[in-house]
């Protein structure tokens, strides 16, 4: 486990300190601090966060009975990795809740929430390397989510969210990825800004579709490179 030891954290008022340790272990995942295949030791969370292990233990079930953590025999509990037909069923579940998040974001949208999308785009044309520019697009994705107005929708996709973590690598570590996606992303905004949920759906579902291909690239590049670096 890379995360550095933290000891002056403080528990917000109303959070079991299960919950408080669950909640920092899913973001350190959510944000690639702890990534696919890695090792999570308890000691290593004790120290991190200050806790005993009992809380630590009820963070580990919730995340494991949520899929972000498995154990495995011989190495412990390691932060769960998506195999390829698991990502396939991902992106067949983005496209539905996306699709619907859009078509809903044009039905409902305030002109606030229409204009931080364009001004996301905006940042995400001047943003350098694919981190800066993949935080960016999480971001887009989050505001679309909020724009549809659908609490039970947004659920959904926040959960979904987590699984997402557990890809390696981002889409925009493609060559050329980032510059289609951002057109791919100005179509979805024309089509709320314009009030027509159908293209806006229609639009959502293809950047969706067309992320997936992007993703398996991504993840065939990392093969390769591991292949070649065996002895």
């Amino acid at each position: 486990m890379s995360i550095q030891a933290v000891n002056s954290k403080v528990i917000p008022d109303g959070l079991s300190r299960g919950e408080w340790v669950h909640i920092n272990l899913r973001d350190a995942i959510r944000d690639g601090r702890l990534k696919p295949g890695e090792r999570v030791r308890e000691s290593d969370v004790t120290t991190w966060l200050n806790v005993s292990r009992t809380p630590v233990r009820e963070a580990f079930r919730r995340l494991q009975a949520d899929g972000l953590l498995v154990f495995e025999a011989w190495r412990g509990v390691v932060v769960a990795a998506l195999d390829q037909q698991q990502l396939i069923e991902l992106y067949a579940m983005r496209k539905v809740l996306e699709g619907t998040a859009a078509g809903l974001a044009a039905q409902h949208a305030a002109e606030s929430q229409i204009a931080t999308l364009r001004d996301l785009i905006d940042q995400a044309d001047g943003a350098d390397g694919s981190v800066e520019r993949a935080e960016l697009n999480r971001q887009f994705h989050q505001n679309i989510y909020a724009a549809a107005h659908n609490r039970y929708l947004l659920q959904a996709l926040n959960a979904l969210r987590d699984s997402m973590a557990l890809l390696p690598s981002t889409t925009y570590a493609l060559a050329g990825r980032h510059k289609i996606a951002q057109r791919e992303h100005r179509d979805i905004v024309d089509a709320i800004g314009g009030r027509d949920a159908a293209n806006a759906e229609q639009a959502a579902r293809y950047h969706i579709a067309e992320a997936e291909k992007a993703r398996l690239k991504v993840i065939l590049e990392l093969q390769k490179e591991t292949e070649g670096n065996r002895p």
